[in-house]
């Protein structure tokens, strides 16, 4: 790998000194891969992505292996990565699937419901109020168990169904997610049309509702070009998880016209540059979606990692 070294940091007024990066690359980035990527090699990104700094990877996710083939392997993947000293976080989307995340020892899970109904329909099949009926006993039986619980809520920008989504609706989910016990809350923009205003006003909204900051975590797609501009306005306004995936990875299976999340590393190198503290090291990173994305037999569509990386080559087994 060819580093061209780490931007100047260049510290800015009014932001966090340290951000908590919540890295989804293992799961949300993997998880629309047409071809099965095998269990070991899952379970070596995860090795790798901790190795590099990062303190949160959400590792699988125990939905029905129909729903979602790529993580069909999900009782597998786990125990050969839960003695890693790292959060590692898997998506529940009911009760069931908490029973097999509780019965590997799982101690961090998340519900995953939508700010509107086209997609709470087409992603669980269910309204949003049924949606979130559905997740109140898992989280219940969750905190009970003492297990953390991240709620993620998706549509909050914009459905493509729907169009812009109201803010106050936005709101009205996320305070319902929250009530029921959630711990902290995902914000997610799952088409990437947010801009940053629109960011600052859901999050002044909701911090008029009373909705703790430090309770919030964003989760921005790159479909416009937008997730970094978003991020940065989010952390202006306090805002110091974020979520990522390594080599900008992943998209939604049940929204079209949703492109990549923004990549991890692309995240660091701003961060770095604004002298917040990540414990990341960049060119571990860099390495470990260089050598996920010759797995995969293509380059990452990461400008750090094209900026800072060697083009990746086909992955050939020996």
């Amino acid at each position: 790998m060819t580093v061209q070294g780490l931007p100047m940091a260049v510290p800015a007024q009014g932001l966090p000194t340290r951000v908590r990066i919540h890295e989804v690359g293992a799961r949300d980035g993997l998880q629309n891969e047409k071809s099965t990527v095998p269990t070991e090699i899952k379970a070596e990104f995860i090795r790798r992505l901790a190795d590099s700094g990062l303190t949160t990877i959400e590792a699988t996710s125990f939905v029905h292996p129909k729903w979602v083939p790529q993580l069909a392997d999900a009782e597998e993947l786990f125990p050969a990565v839960s003695e890693l000293p790292v959060a590692l976080p898997v998506l529940v989307p009911n009760e069931r699937g908490l029973d097999r995340a509780l019965s590997l020892g799982a101690t961090r899970v998340a519900v995953f419901a939508s700010a509107t109904e086209s997609f709470a329909k087409a992603n669980l099949n269910r309204t949003v109020d049924e949606a979130l009926a559905m997740f109140e006993p898992v989280v219940a039986r969750a905190k009970a168990e003492q297990v953390h619980v991240r709620g993620y809520l998706s549509m909050c920008f914009g459905d493509p169904w729907e169009g812009p989504v109201p803010v106050q609706q936005v709101v009205h989910v996320a305070k319902a997610l929250l009530d029921m016990g959630c711990d902290e809350l995902s914000l997610g923009d799952t088409i990437g049309v947010a801009t940053p205003g629109h960011v600052l006003e859901l999050l002044g909204v909701l911090k008029e509702q009373h909705v703790p900051t430090s309770a919030l975590g964003v989760h921005f797609h790159d479909t416009y070009g937008q997730a970094l501009a978003n991020t940065l306005a989010a952390l202006q306004h306090g805002v110091t998880t974020v979520d990522a995936s390594a080599g900008g990875l992943g998209g939604c299976p049940y929204a079209k016209s949703a492109t990549g999340n923004l990549a991890t590393e692309d995240l660091v190198w701003m961060l770095q540059g604004l002298g917040i503290d990540t414990g990341v090291d960049l060119g571990r990173l860099v390495a470990t979606s260089v050598w996920m994305a010759a797995h995969l037999g293509r380059p990452s569509p990461s400008r750090a990692v094209r900026a800072l990386g060697t083009t990746p080559q086909p992955h050939k087994e020996q």
